[in-house]
């Protein structure tokens, strides 16, 4: 379709290619600095505000949020979280980031996020498309890309920019447009899913609570005061739809059970999903006039509260290195983008990759690998150095020491 004409031509700096948090975040800095952008999705807005999806955001993002005159509002609903909670053969130990690493994490729903963001930029005049079809991204390997696509009302489309970004998610197309013998993929698969609910039901604990037991991993998280998420380790190919509320309820208490007599405040399930596990990192992240952002150039698993985080990370050294580079800077700006990036990306994938299978039992684990965990465990919750270093990759490494 990059012959078929179109009904309208419109310019602009930079095009994005998704509008989820990371795009709509990376239109908002750069409109700030005084950049243009047009940002479009094919999922309607209403699709992706309904779309119930959890969020711990590090400090440094919430202040972002802030900041930058997005909006206060985590302050005013979110919850701050000085620790979280670890549990083991039914006994819990707190790790206290207040303590260990001065730092908290802020409960604030990913869906939440993107309404703030969604807000922000029609606020302040910025254009965003949703619920767009047939996009193609064309001519990135030169210095005037294409993005074309249809309309909801059926007109197609064109955008001229100087640079496109690929904040289209793990199932878009762009990172595709960086050519198979040009790129590197990095990623593991893993032997276990989670199980996740949101039930009706208030909340069975102040902060998280990961537990790991002989029954299996489970993840006690909130959503409001009145809705909660739970999620508990199975099989990749689990079928939601075969697990009655009760049958839930037997698992997820099974795992957090202990001799201190915890239990969950138990409700109607109104949501069941099952979230398989990987780890993704694609290079490069930048071809030609293309720069991929957050899911697009990587994934983590769940278990570290890492995925968008990272998104909203590497947007916010986009925004520097492209404002730079339209502003004169060029070539050079942008050749910081994917080291800057890259850099905190393998580590949220080591600590990802670390967390998860400190907690999860893998199948056809032998005696050795178990009594193995248990001891890495012990050091994690024992001592002082595990705790911290637990409690200074969870709440993310500040920004200002990690990104030079």
């Amino acid at each position: 379709m990059a012959d078929v004409p179109v009904d309208s031509i419109t310019s602009v700096p930079v095009a994005v290619v998704g509008a989820g948090p990371a795009g709509l975040m990376l239109a908002h800095l750069l409109g700030r600095a005084g950049v243009e952008t047009i940002a479009l999705d094919t999922r309607t807005r209403h699709e992706i505000e309904t779309t119930q999806r959890a969020g711990i955001l590090e400090a440094d993002v919430a202040r972002d949020l802030v900041g930058t005159g997005v909006s206060d509002r985590i302050l005013r609903e979110g919850h701050e979280h000085e620790g979280v909670e670890l549990r083991s053969a039914g006994r819990s130990y707190r790790i206290d980031f207040q303590e260990l690493v001065g730092a908290s994490v802020w409960l604030y729903p990913q869906t939440d996020v993107f309404t703030d963001l969604a807000d922000a930029r029609e606020r302040d005049g910025g254009t965003v498309h949703f619920g767009i079809r047939d996009t193609e991204v064309l001519d990135v390997t030169t210095d005037a890309p294409r993005v074309r696509y249809t309309a909801p009302d059926g007109t197609r489309h064109e955008i001229r920019a100087r640079y496109v970004v690929g904040a289209d998610g793990s199932r878009g197309t762009c990172r595709d447009l960086v050519p198979e013998d040009r790129r590197v993929r990095y990623g593991a698969e893993y032997p276990f899913a989670w199980f996740g609910i949101l039930a009706e039901a208030p909340a069975s604990a102040p902060e998280l609570v990961y537990a790991r037991s002989e029954h299996g991993f489970a993840l006690i998280s909130q959503r409001t005061e009145s809705v909660q998420r739970m999620y508990f380790q199975c099989a990749p190919d689990e079928s939601a739809d075969a697990w009655s509320d009760d049958r839930i309820w037997e698992t997820l208490q099974a795992r957090v059970a202990g001799e201190d007599g915890f239990r969950l405040k138990e409700g109607p399930v109104t949501e069941k999903t099952v979230l398989r596990f990987r780890s993704f990192v694609q290079e490069p992240m930048r071809w030609g006039s293309l720069l991929l952002a957050g899911d697009a150039a990587h994934t983590v698993p769940p278990t570290g509260a890492r995925g968008l985080n990272l998104a909203l990370h590497d947007v916010k050294i986009l925004a520097d290195v492209l404002a730079r580079a339209l502003g004169g800077g060029g070539e050079a700006a942008l050749e910081e983008y994917q080291p800057r990036a890259l850099r905190r990306v393998w580590r949220a994938q080591h600590f990802s990759y670390w967390m998860t299978q400190l907690l999860h039992t893998a199948p056809g684990a032998s005696p050795f690998d178990l009594r193995r965990q248990l001891g890495e465990f012990d050091h994690v919750v024992g001592t002082r150095a595990g705790r911290t270093h637990l409690a200074e990759q969870y709440t993310g490494w500040p920004a200002r020491e990690h990104d030079r």
